[in-house]
């Protein structure tokens, strides 16, 4: 399987499929709980940050090419070590690419501006890449525990960081 269809995996299969409870703003158009209309998410694709799109007619393979354009080559998965670009990819589905480039800089001791250049590219070796996916993660997570919907959705957050912490330490 090649990196992208192993991060694509991972990231699909934790976001699930349709969702459309109204506690969660990225289902909702205006990203915001009754802001707009109540479309949904599914594979991770949320009305919130596509509120023209069909959501609940969404298929993987349109999510698959979504996820490449949108998230993949932002990050430039292709030229992270494995453990990074799967720690980075799914936060960047999750919380958006700029953010979670914001997390990997901080990780990694570079200037944080959630831009993934030649910087930060440089300061993520294969040699460090478990170590600094860790510390990405961990930072992911202590911004997620102080979200309003952790009340809500915290115990299914922690779950998928566990999943991932697991997979990048494999």
């Amino acid at each position: 399987m090649d990196k992208f269809a192993d991060c694509f995996a991972f990231t699909a299969a934790a976001e699930g499929g349709f969702s459309d409870s109204a506690a969660d703003p990225g289902n909702w158009t205006g990203g915001a709980v009754g802001g707009g209309a109540l479309r949904g998410t599914k594979f991770g694709i949320s009305a919130a940050a596509y509120p023209q799109l069909d959501i609940s007619g969404l298929s993987e393979g349109a999510a698959e090419e979504i996820y490449r354009r949108d998230y993949w080559n932002v990050i430039q998965g292709d030229a992270l070590p494995l453990p990074i670009a799967l720690t980075l990819f799914d936060a960047a589905v999750a919380a958006g690419p700029r953010r979670a480039t914001g997390w990997l800089q901080q990780a990694a001791g570079v200037k944080v501006d959630g831009v993934m250049d030649a910087n930060t590219l440089a300061a993520v070796s294969d040699e460090s890449a478990g170590a600094v996916a860790q510390e990405s993660l961990a930072r992911r997570i202590e911004y997620s525990a102080r979200l309003p919907g952790w009340s809500s959705f915290g115990l299914g957050w922690s779950r998928r960081f566990v999943a991932l912490a697991g997979k990048i330490a494999a």
